[in-house]
């Protein structure tokens, strides 16, 4: 089962991508030829619009409503990759289509679609997302960005011989950083 972990390259040699991860190990991992590379671009909350397939961080409030910590807006080639909701009760991630946006004195409220894997039955969220909340489009992006010190989210995978394998990797751009 592949794992997400948030790293800082270390170095690119060839195919081996060197990483420490946030929690201080360092990880050498091994590009392949079908290893998905993207950036991220800053973005506004009024850039999201009805029907884009997005990805949404948000804790529980004392209001019991659910409030974005970030936005994540996907290109089209991702549209329902990790479709649903996942997480507990107090914070979750949502990987949806935006089905609504009603505007609201400090942001939008934000009504998400989604298929549950579990019951097959279609649901909706509503994630009420302030205007202070990071909101960051993956674009397509190459090896470029692999440079030392650039902030990475990464999908792993082990082989079964032990080897790492990256299966993904959203990359600092310009900047830039992958949410946290």
């Amino acid at each position: 089962m592949p794992v997400r972990i948030r790293a800082t390259i270390e170095k690119l040699d060839k195919k081996m991508l060197t990483v420490k991860t946030d929690k201080g190990g360092e990880l050498t991992l091994e590009l392949t030829a079908k290893t998905s590379i993207s950036g991220v671009d800053a973005r506004r909350l009024t850039d999201i619009k009805p029907f884009d397939f997005i990805g949404v961080t948000a804790s529980r409030g004392t209001d019991q409503k659910l409030h974005a910590t970030e936005v994540h807006i996907f290109p089209a080639a991702m549209r329902g990759v990790g479709e649903g909701r996942y997480g507990g009760a107090e914070r979750s991630m949502t990987n949806a289509t935006v089905a609504a946006m009603v505007d609201s004195s400090d942001g939008e409220t934000v009504t998400l679609s989604f298929q549950n894997k579990a019951t097959g039955r279609s649901e909706s969220i509503d994630i009420d997302v302030g205007r202070a909340v990071p909101v960051v489009a993956y674009v397509p992006a190459d090896q470029s960005l692999l440079k030392p010190g650039a902030d990475t989210v990464l999908l792993v995978a082990k082989e079964e011989d032990g080897d790492l394998i990256a299966l993904g990797i959203v990359a600092e751009k310009d900047g830039i950083k992958p949410p946290r």
